[in-house]
């Protein structure tokens, strides 16, 4: 497909898996965080709960986004540019 130069503009996210990839990354880092309290590193326990932390946050916006609809996450049968135009000869 050529570009049609307004990507910005129609640029779809994919928030599904942003969500499910947040989930996975919020699991490691309360298990990192547990997992360093229990070995006394408060260090690295600080880390990884500052870590899922930010993750908690992005989590919240990823939600916010999905639940104002088709503004911020189009469906299938909504394209991510806008269709060419052909030429008259």
């Amino acid at each position: 497909m050529p570009r049609t130069g307004n990507e910005p503009i129609t640029a779809r996210s994919p928030l599904r898996m942003r969500l499910w990839l947040s989930v996975w990354g919020l699991i490691w880092a309360l298990g990192g965080t547990v997992g360093f309290a229990l070995e006394g590193r408060p260090g690295w326990m600080a880390a990884c709960a500052v870590l899922a932390a930010v993750i908690v946050v992005d989590l919240f916006m990823i939600v916010r986004h999905i639940r104002q609809g088709p503004h911020y996450q189009p469906g299938r049968d909504v394209p991510p540019y806008e269709p060419l135009r052909k030429r008259r000869p």
